[in-house]
């Protein structure tokens, strides 16, 4: 289990690297007049709210994360939830680079 945590948190750490980055493309392109959006990701993505950064959405699954390492077994439907967010969050950042 410990070392699914630490996967998760591995990737946490570079995808927070790249949501920095994407965040400032989309602060330049706002303010350039593009980027009318109302959210980065739709529900199919398992998030709950809406954001125009991914910052946000990178918190969230970093407390998903945090939640995840603080139980003794693994919810097995949380840990797949955990990771279709990360995913989509990877595929985003991929395609908006």
């Amino acid at each position: 289990m410990q070392a699914v945590i630490e996967k998760l948190n591995e990737n946490l750490k570079i995808v927070y690297r790249q949501a920095l980055d994407a965040d400032k493309k989309l602060d330049d392109l706002q303010q350039q007049g593009h980027g009318k959006f109302k959210a980065l990701f739709t529900e199919e993505a398992g998030f709950t709210f809406e954001a125009k950064r991914f910052k946000p959405y990178v918190l969230d699954v970093a407390a998903d994360v945090e939640g995840l390492s603080k139980t003794e077994e693994i919810d097995e439907q949380k840990l797949a939830l955990v990771v279709k967010k990360l995913q989509s969050l990877l595929q985003l950042l991929a395609t908006f680079k």
